[in-house]
This record gives structure tokens, C-alpha cells and sequence, in this order.
């Protein structure tokens, strides 16, 4: 708080405030951050005035040379300064219809606009008039809900929910970010509420669900969001996945648990979003593919070729990138069993050079993702697969450095073959050069240039053309 006291921004509105005889505070998440000891560069400034000028007033002060972004529709404007951004609004009530989740709004008193916010320790605010400088005000008791580590809404749970359903999502989010538990009648809102979700984009949706994908240990989250039935709401094909069936006293195990275990242990290494999305998905077509056979027990046999195809649907469903971002999840959901048929093979040179020739510059996320696959409640068949995958990984290092097949680009062109037999475009510059990069692949052949091209001139011969070498 001694911090907050001494913030250049905040005493110069504490100056205006006093010429103009009005009241302005300092409001939600980062008032939260404050006692919660986590930096926060992102400022509300709500005024019992008008926002906008309160904000290019400030502005002004600081510096004539400070741009303020103004949204009058909104009554809203914001700057940046010293790497936080400040945003100002006038204080405002709230009224919904059933049909949406933009509110009518209206000007209101510092308790209105505390009463609209989603829950206590957000609806923390701190005066900035000099004579009440730095005084907390807590209507609901945010500080013990912060304290005990409650989730809770200030008003009726059931209001609060449906009148903006996007707030089910976050109370679910921060939950999962902060280690907080979202108190009973609260929660039991959740799941009354649950189906008022679908009057909320999908965009807002997603961005609520990438930052609980992005937390220490998404499980957390996710299993919030089942629990509750939010998850089916917007994304049933991943609820699919959850539950055992047995047939003759066989099971396989809960698909949906043990994604969230890969998805956990991912997230352990790394924090690149769209391998984690590649965690959550790499076994979503198993509910499509599983079958019990009689003296084998259930099996999901091409569970990753069918997951690769509905990578797409889902992606273009959820409003989720449909680019680069999505080629390289279905690619590690394509490639996902891979590595570990490598583990029950001998680890054949030519095995490896088509896995790192199928991954590119992606085998490295590739092998992060079926580490983290390896799971079971048998500690011992665990660690004997990561010692046996640790070879994989060595040999498939030994095999790049040889080959170097990382992003593999063929060492003939097309024009090349084309010139050298002087033929026209036409399937035989195809087959010439498949032969030429499966030969490379089977270790028939070097990757090198002078290889393939001896290569390229038997091909051509044993398909009648002739080379016109000069």
C-alpha cells in the first residue's frame, strides 16, 4: 500500500480531484493485486465526474505530450504511462435484458458501481481525494473473501450470472489463477446458470479459457468448468472423453482425467499456449474410435488420424486461430504415437528419419507432448518407458545430426530434373523426386546434393530419359 500512496498518477489526481470538489477511486483487479502481492500494470479510475476528462486532464498534467484514447461511446478513456495503463470511466449502474449481455447503462454513485462488479475482491475500491487519500473501501468484505481465498459474488450469484453469463467463466478462471475456492452459493449458481452461456460469443468464451489453459495447472480449471457443466456448454467434444466402460470385466481408463494429467505435466515444461491446446486434444477422437475386441480388450485404433481431421472444426467452432497456430496442433495430434512406436521398435534409423522428416522443426515440441503422454499409476512401468523413450531421444539426435533432416528441403528441385532431361512438367519429375526423398529416408542414399543427383540420373534412366549433361 505504501507504493500505491506514492504513485506520481495517482497524487496528481488527487489534485484535480480537490480543485473540482469531486471524488474519484482506484477500483478492482489491481486494488485485488495489492493485497494479493501480484503486479498488476492495468489501472481502473472510476469518478463520480466525467471519466474522459478526468483522464485527458491527468494526462495533460503528466505531460502534454501523453496520447489519451478516448471511447465516448463508452464513456471511457485510457493512457499509458511509465508501462501501466491507466483507464478512467465515470461511476455507473447497470440494467440487462435476458437476451444479452450488454448492459443499459447509466451514471451512478460509487456504490452502484461496486454493486455491478463481478465479485467482492474485485469490487475493492481506494478513494484518491486528498482528505480521505488512500482510504479502502470494502462494502462486501472483498479483504476476508482475499484472506480465507473465496470466490463470491456481491450481490445474488444468480443475478450477477445471468444478467452478464461471461462471469461464470471468470469466476472460474480465477479460481484456477489465484488457488481460490469458489464459495457454495456461488457455485451452485454456476450450475443453475450454466446454460445462459450461450448468449456470450465464443471469442470471449476462448479468451476466458486460454487464460485457465495458461495457468500453473490447467486441470484445476477444466475440471471446474465440467463440474459445473460450463464445459459441455461450449465444448461437449472434450466432455466426451470423460468416463470408463467395461465389457467382460475389461475397462480402458478415463480419457478426460488423463488428457488433464498430459495437459498438467506439459504444462510443467513449457508455456507455449498451442502446446498445451495439442495436449488437450491429442486423444479427442477416441470416444469415436474405441471398441472393445474379444481377446484384446478396447482399443481407439486411428484415434490420432481421425483427432487430426476434427482439429479444424473445432478450431473454426471455438473461433480459435484457423492458421500456422492450427497446422501445428493437428500436426503434433497427427504425430502424437510416433515416438513412443519407436520405444516398441528397434528404433530403425529409417523410422527415425521419417519421424523427424514428418515434424520439421516441430519435433522438439513433439517429443515434450508424448513425454508428458507417458502415464500410468504404475510407477515402475512409467519409469521404464521415459528410460526407454530417453533412447528414442538420443537416437533421434544421433540420426539428425547425421542426416540433418530438421525442415527438410529436397537437395533436387523440380526445375533441376526438368532441365537435366530437358522434358517438359509432367508426373516423371514427381516420381523422380518421391524417389529421391524416399531413398534419402531408407538411408539408400546421403542428404546431400551429389548424392541425389547420381540418384536423379538413375531414376531418369530407369524411366527412359535420357540426360542432357553438358
Amino acid at each position: 500500500m505504501k507504493e500505491f500512496l506514492q504513485d506520481p498518477v495517482f497524487n496528481i489526481v488527487s489534485q484535480i480531484l480537490f480543485q473540482q470538489q469531486t471524488q474519484a477511486y482506484v477500483i478492482g483487479g489491481f486494488v485485488r493485486d495489492i493485497f494479493l502481492h501480484r503486479d498488476n500494470k492495468d489501472i481502473d479510475i472510476v469518478t463520480l465526474g466525467n471519466g474522459i476528462d478526468l483522464a485527458e486532464q491527468t494526462a495533460h498534467a503528466i505531460s502534454p505530450k501523453i496520447t489519451v484514447s478516448v471511447f465516448k461511446n463508452f464513456g471511457t478513456a485510457m493512457f499509458k504511462y511509465r508501462d501501466c495503463e491507466y483507464e478512467f470511466v465515470g461511476a455507473r449502474k447497470e440494467s440487462y435484458s435476458e437476451d444479452s449481455r450488454k448492459p443499459h447503462v447509466e451514471a451512478g454513485t460509487l456504490i452502484d458501481d461496486q454493486n455491478r462488479r463481478d465479485f467482492t475482491i474485485n469490487a475493492l475500491a481506494i478513494s484518491l481525494h486528498p482528505h480521505t487519500y488512500g482510504e479502502l473501501l470494502d462494502p462486501f468484505n472483498g479483504i476476508q473473501d482475499i484472506a480465507n481465498k473465496i470466490i463470491k459474488t456481491p450481490l445474488n450469484p444468480d443475478i450477477t450470472f445471468s444478467d452478464d453469463p461471461l462471469r461464470m467463466m471468470r469466476a472460474v478462471r480465477f479460481a484456477s489463477q489465484l488457488g481460490f475456492t469458489i464459495e457454495q452459493e456461488t457455485y451452485k449458481a454456476l450450475q443453475r446458470n450454466k446454460s445462459r452461456l450461450q448468449i456470450v460469443s465464443k471469442e470471449r468464451i476462448i479468451d476466458e479459457f486460454n487464460k485457465i489453459m495458461a495457468t500453473t495447472k490447467p486441470s484445476v480449471g477444466i475440471i471446474l468448468l465440467e463440474e459445473t457443466g460450463l464445459l459441455y456448454e461450449f465444448f461437449p467434444e472434450f466432455t466426451a472423453l470423460k468416463g470408463v466402460e467395461f465389457m467382460n470385466g475389461s475397462g480402458h481408463k478415463d480419457n478426460f482425467y488423463h488428457t488433464l494429467e498430459v495437459l498438467d505435466a506439459i504444462s510443467e515444461q513449457t508455456n507455449n499456449i498451442w502446446l498445451r491446446w495439442a495436449a488437450l486434444l491429442h486423444d479427442i477422437a477416441k470416444p469415436r474410435t474405441k471398441k472393445f475386441v474379444e481377446g484384446i480388450g478396447w482399443t481407439f485404433h486411428g484415434h490420432e488420424f481421425i483427432g487430426a481431421k476434427m482439429i479444424p472444426d473445432i478450431f473454426k467452432k471455438l473461433k480459435l486461430p484457423l492458421n500456422e497456430k492450427m497446422k501445428y496442433v493437428q500436426k503434433l495430434v497427427l504425430l502424437h504415437l510416433r515416438p513412443i512406436a519407436l520405444i516398441d521398435s528397434q528404433s530403425t534409423d529409417s523410422a527415425v528419419r521419417r519421424l523427424l522428416f514428418d515434424a520439421g522443426n516441430d519435433i522438439d515440441d513433439l517429443m515434450t507432448l508424448c513425454h508428458a503422454d507417458i502415464t500410468s499409476k504404475n510407477e515402475q512401468k512409467v519409469k521404464t518407458l521415459h528410460k526407454n523413450f530417453e533412447n528414442v531421444m538420443v537416437k533421434l539426435k544421433e540420426v539428425e545430426e547425421k542426416d540433418a533432416l530438421r525442415n527438410w528441403q529436397p537437395p533436387i528441385s523440380g526445375e533441376l530434373i526438368i532441365e537435366t532431361f530437358a522434358i517438359k512438367p509432367s508426373p516423371q519429375v514427381g516420381i523422380i523426386k518421391d524417389a529421391i526423398r524416399e531413398a534419402i529416408l531408407d538411408g539408400i542414399i546421403e542428404n546431400s546434393y551429389e548424392s541425389a543427383y547420381a540418384f536423379m540420373l538413375e531414376q531418369g534412366k530407369l524411366l527412359g530419359l535420357k540426360a542432357n549433361i553438358k
